[in-house]
């Protein structure tokens, strides 16, 4: 028969090993999980991402195409007089300063 304290060294080690491999296996499958996850993680915002930049450049577009079918003929750009479309702008800035200090000096 067999000494009783080599048979418990036994079983404490098979038992040390077993719970080792146990624990081993739980690390690299929780591990696993974890890259699973940070996988998926960047791909849904790779994929949001994407939509959101081709949804911005279908609105820009949109705004883009429209813009230049309106305001084609009513931009004041298109005018022969260049010199004309320079006097009204000052003309509305002068007019801006002028409603700006009016505003600023009712304020204060």
């Amino acid at each position: 028969m067999s000494n009783p304290i080599v048979h418990a060294f036994f079983v404490g080690r098979a038992l040390a090993d077993t719970l080792y491999d146990h624990a081993e296996l739980a690390f690299t499958d929780a591990l696993s999980e974890l890259g699973k996850l940070d996988a998926e993680l960047r791909e849904n915002l790779r994929t949001l991402s994407d939509r959101v930049i081709e949804r911005a450049a279908q609105e820009e577009a949109a705004a883009t195409q429209g813009r230049s079918s309106h305001s084609a003929a009513a931009s004041p750009f298109q005018s022969d007089d260049l010199q004309t479309v320079i006097d009204e702008l000052r003309a509305e800035v002068a007019r801006l300063r002028s409603e700006l200090k009016q505003y600023r000096s009712r304020t204060s």
